[in-house]
């Protein structure tokens, strides 16, 4: 989780999309040069080395053209190959 949240501070959408569920994930992804990422607090977090699933629940702060907001998801990932991948997340947006 910690390094898809720096992937998307660093503007990394191949990283992104290389660790995200081949389910699930998007032909491709655009990030907004505009938005940029303030913090990452992870709330919960279920799963561990031996385990293939794991659910994962954070706060991200953000800040776009001058408003901060805060993004918190529930997500959900499956390990396959020794590596964890997104496979979906439960999604609330909510002014601070």
């Amino acid at each position: 989780m910690r390094s898809r949240y720096t992937a998307f501070a660093r503007a990394l959408p191949s990283y992104l999309l290389a660790t995200w569920h081949p389910t699930t994930r998007p032909r491709r992804l655009v990030l907004d040069p505009e938005q940029e990422w303030l913090g990452l607090q992870v709330l919960k977090a279920r799963g561990g080395f031996l385990d293939v699933e794991g659910v994962v629940e954070f706060r991200a702060t953000w800040r776009q053209r001058g408003v901060t907001d805060v993004l918190q998801e529930r997500s959900r990932f499956v390990r396959e190959d020794g590596r964890w991948l997104y496979v979906s997340g439960l999604v609330a947006l909510g002014a601070l």
